[in-house]
């Protein structure tokens, strides 16, 4: 990278991952715009390190996604260094999602992140230089039983980046996936509260279904050291500090076994071995 100070934006700036990378880019010398809704937590953030200007952006609502674009395609220092970090899970099996939540969920997960590259693109591409990095998931390439509309989100979320890196490397624009595994942040802690109590309001017949992958789940994570958002922090800057990074990476206690597998098994043996994993390949309600 040059050493000309770069304008950096990251979403979903004031906890775990984001914050994290909004420091480490801070700490290299990017002018950080560090966004989120939490403005108290973005300010606290700005007043422990030079160089991070905090926004107010709730990216479930189109309006005020709108006019964060509008904000960032007015900088005077285009944005070099984009981070679309901000996102979040709603657990349950398709039939106790309430539609008004999986709509909610793609607003921010896939559709204002797509405005908001909308809005960083045009600098990039006249000055023929910008990375792009996209925090997808693991389950951006499978999923869990219980996260299909997340997983969903991030499927279409590493179509979006697939489709970008084609289509942006002709103007030496880079785009980068990153798929964490379990890392040490609030993000279960908001996905309990966004599903709200799954058990009271399912019908009797999942009940089985919930008890039996949880039950798995749990022995699954049982032994696991689950690390903190520093490991994925580390990865976006090695690639935003690189000069030919790869189009992917990957981090996490669970990523080899899950991922490995994913990319070695066919599709019906890919489905066997997650119907074992957690248990529901005898199961029958």
């Amino acid at each position: 990278m040059s050493e000309q100070k770069q304008t950096a934006v990251v979403t979903g700036a004031s906890s775990g991952i984001g914050r994290e990378t909004a420091l480490k880019l801070a700490d290299k010398g990017f002018a950080v715009i560090a966004a989120a809704r939490r403005m108290e937590r973005l300010t606290a953030l700005a007043d422990q390190v030079e160089g991070i200007a905090p926004v107010q952006v709730d990216l479930s609502q189109p309006a005020d996604t709108e006019k964060f674009c509008d904000y960032l395609s007015k900088l005077p220092d285009p944005v070099s260094v984009f981070v679309n970090n901000a996102g979040y899970s709603v657990r349950g099996v398709l039939e106790d999602v309430p539609i008004e939540a999986a709509r909610r969920l793609f607003e921010v997960n896939l559709f204002a992140l797509i405005r908001v590259t909308q809005a960083c693109l045009p600098a990039m591409r006249r000055r023929r230089k910008g990375i792009i990095v996209n925090l997808s998931s693991i389950v951006g390439k499978f999923t869990f039983p219980g996260s299909g509309i997340y997983a969903a989100s991030k499927h279409a979320l590493e179509a979006l980046t697939d489709a970008m890196r084609m289509e942006l490397a002709p103007f030496g624009i880079k785009v980068v996936a990153i798929r964490p595994g379990p890392i040490a942040t609030e993000f279960n802690d908001v996905a309990t509260e966004m599903t709200g109590d799954l058990m009271a309001r399912t019908d009797s017949d999942y009940k089985p279904i919930y008890q039996t992958a949880g039950e798995h789940t749990g022995k699954l994570f049982a032994d696991l050291h689950i690390p903190g958002p520093e490991l994925i922090a580390n990865l976006i800057m090695e690639a935003v500090l690189s000069e030919r990074p790869k189009i992917v990476y990957s981090a996490g206690p669970i990523n080899d076994e899950f991922l490995g597998n994913r990319a070695e098994f066919d599709d019906e043996k890919f489905h066997q071995f997650m119907l074992e994993k957690f248990g529901l390949q005898d199961l029958k309600v």
